[in-house]
C-alpha cells in the first residue's frame, strides 16, 4: 500500500495535466503542480479557495450542475469549461472528475489550443463556402449581365438615331425620351451586375485618391442633404492609387448614398483616405504591399451580425421595394477586388457603419484624362464592322451609317478575314470581342499582322482578360452614338 501511495504520489508531482481534490460545493483541498504551469497558480494561492471564483461566468452554471449530479450519486462526470489564468486570461480545461468519501477527484486537460484551431477551421470553412458562393453568384449575374447588354445595345442605338432625326411629333419625341431614360437605368444596373461580377472593362490608370475625393465633396453633400455633416479626412501624403476613375467616382457616390440613406434624422458622413502598408499574413483578403485605404463612414443606424454578413450579396437591401437596387456595396467589392484590393465593412447597431476600399499604391505619377467630343469624329472612309448578334450589328451600322462612314459588315471574324484577304479596303476595324470561333482580340492581331497600323476599337460587354491586350481601346455595350463616335475620334485622333 506504501508503494502504491507513493506511486500516485508521483504521478500527481509529474503529471502535466493539472489534478484536484475539493468538496461538492467547489473548496480546493489539494492540487497538484501542474496548476502553477497550465494557469499560473501556486499550491498555496489554490488550496482552500473556491474553484468556482476562477471559472468563466458563462461556464459557472453547468459546471454547478455536474457538481450537485456528483453529489447525487453519479459516480463520475466528463465535461468542458474555462478557468481564469493568472494573467487574467481564460483556458478551456477538459475535466473527468469522480466522486469518492464525499469529495471530488478531477484531472483537467488544457484544451485550449483544439479549441482555438478548431474555431479557426471553422471560420475558414465558412469563408470557403461564403466565397465559393459569392464566386458562384458572380458567374450567373456576369453571364446574364454580358447578354442583357447585347440586347440593351440595338435598344439604345435605335432610340438614340430616332430622337436624332426628330421622327414623329412632340408626343412621339416624349416617348422616345422616356425609353431612353428607361434603357440608361438598365445600363447602370447591368454596370454594377458587372462590377460585382469583377466584369466591368476598366480603364486603370494612376490615380491622385486626394484629387478625386475633394472634387467629389461638393456632390456628395448636394446628394446628402443639409441633415448630413459631410467631413473629409484625407492624408497630405497621399500615393496615387491604380484604379479606375469613372468607376470609383461611381462606387464612392454609391456608399455615399447608402451612408446617407442610414441616417434618415441626420449625422456625421466622414470620407477619409490614408495610406497603409499590408504585412504578410495581416489581412488575408490582401497581398502584402503599399495601398491607399478610402473609407466613407457615417453615424447611422448600422448593421446586425445576421445583416453584416450579407451585405455586400447582390441585390440584398433593408432599405424595402423601390428605395434601393442592394448593388452598391456589391459593385464597390466587385471594383476593388478587381483591381487587386479589397472591400471591408464594419458595423454595428446604433454606432453606424464604416466601408473601407482598399486600393493597391501605384508608383507611377497621376493620370489625367483629356475626353474627345463624339461629336467632332472626322467620318472619312470605310468602317469593317463585325459583330455575331444580328441585331447588334445592324444597330451600330447605322450609326456609323449617320456620322458618315460607308460600312461593310461581316458576322464572324472568319467571314471578316476573308474579306480581308479578298482584297476589301477598309479604315477601321470595329469589332465585338466575345462571339463564336475567333474572338475580337484574335481578329484584331491577324489584322494587324496584314496592315500594323490599322485602326482597332473592341467591342465587348465585360472586358475578358484572356487574349484582350490592354493597348486595345474598347467600347463598353451598351452604347449610343455619341459614345461610338466619341471612341472613335480618340482612336483616329492621329490619324
Amino acid at each position: 500500500m506504501a508503494e502504491r501511495t507513493a506511486d500516485r504520489n508521483e504521478l500527481w508531482q509529474l503529471s502535466r495535466d493539472i489534478m484536484l481534490r475539493c468538496t461538492f460545493e467547489g473548496v480546493m483541498t489539494a492540487v497538484n503542480p501542474a496548476w502553477k504551469e497550465v494557469l499560473g497558480w501556486t499550491e498555496k494561492e489554490l488550496v482552500g479557495s473556491n474553484l468556482f471564483d476562477l471559472i468563466h461566468p458563462d461556464d459557472a452554471a453547468h459546471t454547478a450542475t455536474g457538481a450537485r449530479e456528483l453529489s447525487e450519486g453519479i459516480g463520475h462526470a466528463r465535461f468542458d469549461n474555462r478557468y481564469r489564468h493568472r494573467d487574467g486570461s481564460y483556458r478551456w480545461i477538459s475535466w473527468s472528475t469522480r466522486s469518492a468519501e464525499g469529495l471530488v477527484n478531477a484531472v483537467g486537460r488544457d484544451i485550449t489550443f483544439e479549441i482555438e484551431r478548431a474555431a479557426e477551421l471553422t471560420a475558414a470553412q465558412e469563408a470557403l463556402r461564403q466565397s465559393q458562393k459569392m464566386e458562384a453568384m458572380g458567374q450567373l449575374t456576369g453571364g446574364v449581365a454580358h447578354d442583357v447588354n447585347n440586347l440593351l445595345t440595338p435598344i439604345m442605338g435605335s432610340l438614340d438615331l430616332l430622337k436624332r432625326r426628330g421622327v414623329g411629333g412632340e408626343r412621339e419625341q416624349r416617348m422616345i425620351d422616356g425609353a431612353l431614360q428607361s434603357a440608361e437605368r438598365a445600363r447602370v444596373l447591368v454596370q454594377r451586375l458587372l462590377a460585382f461580377a469583377r466584369r466591368q472593362p476598366l480603364q486603370v490608370t494612376s490615380v491622385d485618391v486626394h484629387k478625386l475625393v475633394e472634387g467629389m465633396a461638393d456632390l456628395v453633400a448636394s446628394t446628402s442633404g443639409p441633415r448630413v455633416q459631410l467631413e473629409l479626412n484625407l492624408s497630405p501624403e497621399l500615393p496615387p492609387a491604380k484604379a479606375d476613375a469613372n468607376q470609383l467616382e461611381m462606387a464612392l457616390l454609391n456608399l455615399a448614398v447608402n451612408s446617407r440613406d442610414a441616417m434618415p434624422d441626420g449625422g456625421r458622413l466622414t470620407l477619409a483616405a490614408a495610406a497603409e502598408t499590408v504585412d504578410s499574413g495581416r489581412r488575408a483578403q490582401l497581398a502584402p504591399g503599399d495601398y491607399v485605404r478610402v473609407s466613407v463612414a457615417d453615424t447611422g443606424a448600422g448593421m446586425d451580425e445576421a445583416t453584416l454578413a450579407r451585405c455586400i450579396e447582390p441585390f440584398y437591401s433593408t432599405k424595402g421595394v423601390g428605395k434601393g437596387t442592394g448593388l452598391g456595396l456589391s459593385m464597390a467589392h466587385g471594383l476593388a477586388a478587381q483591381l487587386g484590393g479589397a472591400l471591408t465593412v464594419q458595423s454595428r447597431p446604433g454606432v453606424g457603419t464604416n466601408v473601407e476600399l482598399w486600393l493597391p499604391a501605384s508608383r507611377e505619377a497621376p493620370h489625367s484624362v483629356e475626353r474627345s467630343a463624339g461629336n467632332d469624329v472626322r467620318a472619312v472612309g470605310a468602317v469593317l464592322l463585325v459583330d455575331d448578334e444580328e441585331l447588334v450589328r445592324a444597330s451600330t451600322a447605322d450609326m456609323l451609317a449617320d456620322m458618315g462612314y460607308a460600312v461593310v459588315e461581316a458576322a464572324s471574324a472568319e467571314e471578316a478575314l476573308r474579306l480581308v484577304d479578298g482584297g476589301l479596303r477598309f479604315d477601321l476595324l470595329v469589332t465585338d470581342h466575345l462571339m463564336a470561333g475567333m474572338t475580337g482580340a484574335e481578329l484584331a492581331r491577324e489584322v494587324r499582322a496584314r496592315e500594323p497600323d490599322k485602326p482597332v476599337l473592341i467591342v465587348s460587354g465585360y472586358a475578358e482578360v484572356q487574349g484582350l491586350a490592354p493597348d486595345l481601346p474598347r467600347l463598353t455595350k451598351p452604347y449610343r452614338r455619341d459614345d461610338l463616335a466619341a471612341s472613335i475620334a480618340t482612336l483616329t485622333a492621329g490619324t
